[in-house]
């Protein structure tokens, strides 16, 4: 338990909640790591410096959900976390791990889609309800459900989108703007950070949220796929079969 309580004021110290209200309590990770989930902490110097829970998912016994994992720093921590749990998953025949993100945080989708080669399968409308943490506070909690499949390589996306494909939402100077998004290949901007936008202009960030709602949410719905991550700036999207 003392571990537990040690990752819970890691994870109210990396989503700037109080201590008292985690974003995952320690009693909760300590009933999820006895019924056989996933609890891991990745340690330096014999400090804590990232956490990640998973439990299993349906369909029961292909499926992993990583609900939450978070870093103190950078340096790759995230990503031994996220192959480690991999490995665990893999050793107990798990074929699959799915997890959630804010699609308009650029550097988690970079990371989730070019560096593991999870892709995008639902789009979730405040899927979360409303959140006051400091990292989602005054925004509507959308998310998209990414999916790893563990026993594929990891595909390199196309350096560069097609030609005649249309920005479906195009980044003018911080701002959105909806464009067409009927063509065989769709562009989706991101705003460059919309962490700190909530902050400083909470209009131009509720704008992005509408905005990619409507556009990589209405694409998903209808059954295209996320083909890329272009330039660390946005989603290629494909309407039409590879």
């Amino acid at each position: 338990m003392e571990d537990l309580d040690t990752v819970s004021r890691l994870y109210a110290g990396i989503w700037g909640t109080d201590a008292g209200s985690p974003p995952v309590s320690a009693e909760v990770m300590r009933a999820l790591s006895h019924a056989g989930n996933y609890v891991a902490g990745a340690y330096e110097g014999g400090r804590l410096v990232g956490a990640s829970v998973a439990f299993y998912g349906d369909p029961i016994g292909t499926t992993l959900h990583s609900h939450i994992t978070g870093t103190a720093m950078g340096r790759g921590i995230g990503l031994a976390l996220k192959l480690h749990q991999r490995d665990w998953a893999l050793a107990r025949g798990i074929k699959r791990i799915t997890w959630t993100y804010d699609p308009l945080i650029r550097r988690n989708a970079h990371f989730n889609l070019v560096k593991l080669g999870a892709r995008p399968v639902e789009y979730l409308q405040s899927f979360y309800g409303e959140m006051g943490d400091a990292i989602n506070g005054g925004d509507e909690s959308d998310r998209v459900l990414a999916a790893w499949d563990l026993t594929a390589p990891v595909a390199p996306y196309p350096p560069d989108p097609p030609a005649g494909a249309s920005y479906g939402v195009r980044n003018d100077d911080g701002r959105p703007v909806i464009g067409p998004a009927d063509t065989g290949t769709v562009l989706v901007d991101l705003p460059d950070d919309i962490e700190s936008l909530r902050r400083t202009d909470p209009g131009a960030a509720r704008d992005w949220r509408l905005a990619v709602r409507h556009v990589l949410g209405g694409l998903l719905a209808e059954g295209a796929r996320v083909a890329g991550f272009h330039d660390r700036r946005g989603y290629v999207v494909h309407r039409t079969a590879a």
